[in-house]
């Protein structure tokens, strides 16, 4: 929100939150100009931007299309999972003026406070089923991903949480697991978390995101979740095998595979 006011994109901003504190911080911030109900919202507004827990995004979206009846106004959401708003929204009359959208940014922080300018600069903004979309409803939203100097890429609703679920989710997951593993480990030895170093805070650092948020996430995509868990739970099993065995080769070899993955991050 930050930078679609300064560059020009957003003359107001109208903020939603069922969290008192939350909106009068996003006030004082200069985050929003006003607050308002969702209802009164969306009748001022010509872009309604869903960013709340993807399952809210769910409840919520019938019932903004239903407002917004017989109006050029445009709905997008900020959501990391698609399947399930595919589905709700796939039937409703006003389906066109929906563009399914999720900017691949963020930080492990939420609420207003955690607002910082740049943070989508020359990110990915995923679009799903572009198709579906009215074409000035598609142009809105990617004029707002320009704004936002975001690399458009267009797929469908299932391959995308397939792709995320790999990319994102999965490691949100080892996050919270080792967090879990290291607290347990804490408890008999309290020195443990005093030898942390850049590291482990790297790999932990997702653990400090909100359950709020996550926690309908992993369920809303649990199908390809599940499937990457099975996959990463056998290659640590390898790795615990080739350990166990003292397979100094083994791990070379396997860690050089793995380093492969210098070429698509580069």
């Amino acid at each position: 929100m930050i930078d679609l006011r300064k560059r020009g994109f957003a003359d107001k901003i109208i903020g939603v939150d069922t969290n008192v504190q939350h909106r009068n911080i996003a006030l004082l911030c200069g985050l929003v100009d006003e607050t308002d109900t969702l209802e009164n919202a969306v009748g001022k507004s010509d872009l309604i931007i869903l960013a709340t827990p993807v399952n809210a995004n769910c409840l919520m979206l019938p019932g903004i299309l239903d407002l917004i009846d017989g109006t050029k106004k445009v709905v997008t959401d900020m959501g990391s999972t698609k399947c399930s708003i595919a589905d709700i929204s796939k039937n409703h009359p006003n389906r066109g003026r929906f563009v399914a959208a999720h900017p691949m940014a963020g930080t492990e922080y939420s609420g207003p406070l955690a607002a910082i300018g740049k943070l989508f600069d020359y990110k990915t903004a995923i679009i799903c089923d572009r198709e579906l979309s009215d074409p000035d409803a598609l142009e809105t939203v990617e004029k707002m991903m320009d704004m936002l100097n975001m690399r458009k890429v267009y797929m469908n609703s299932v391959d995308h949480d397939v792709h995320v679920a790999y990319i994102s989710h999965i490691s949100h997951i080892t996050s919270f697991s080792l967090a879990l593993s290291v607290l347990e480990k804490e408890q008999e030895e309290q020195n443990i978390l005093a030898l942390a170093g850049g590291g482990f805070e790297s790999t932990v650092r997702l653990a400090k995101s909100n359950g709020d948020t996550w926690a309908p996430i992993f369920v809303e995509n649990a199908e390809p979740i599940l499937q990457v868990m099975d996959t990463y739970i056998k290659k640590m099993k390898m790795f615990r095998k080739m350990i166990a065995e003292k397979d100094i080769n083994g791990l070379k070899s396997i860690m050089e595979e793995a380093n492969k993955i210098r070429k698509i991050l580069n």
